[in-house]
């Protein structure tokens, strides 16, 4: 098992930046990759960033390359999220995968998921 809390969540303006942070316990070994994604209401959870361990390999939403950075080891995972726009307002998941592929941008790819932080950016 891995469990999974997140924070650094906030109200912000658009323009400004904020870094949420993950903390993973447990069984942290067996990751092979941690993400982050978003659910705005009304919509569907979305891919916002994943990092791979072994390599460290990114990828990014196409919505937010350029803006958020992924970065951190097993035991924590950061999203650093720069020039904010009020769309990107949403609740954040941090997950973690125990599969191996080579990217990771599906739910269906992770295996634990953490309770969720809001951010909410105005304009």
């Amino acid at each position: 098992q891995v469990q999974l809390v997140e924070s650094g969540g906030g109200l912000v303006q658009a323009g400004d930046s904020l870094r949420l942070s993950c903390a993973a316990s447990g069984r942290t070994f067996s990751t092979s990759a941690m993400g982050w994604f978003r659910q705005a209401p009304g919509k569907e959870r979305e891919f916002v960033a994943a990092i791979r361990w072994g390599g460290d390999s990114t990828n990014y939403a196409d919505s937010v390359k350029g803006r958020f950075t992924i970065s951190g080891d097993k035991s924590t995972v950061y999203l650093q999220m720069t020039s904010l726009k009020p769309e990107d307002t949403a609740a954040y998941y941090c997950a973690a995968s125990i599969s191996y592929y080579r990217t990771y941008s599906h739910a269906s790819q992770y295996s634990y998921w953490g309770q969720g932080t809001q951010v909410t950016v105005s304009s």
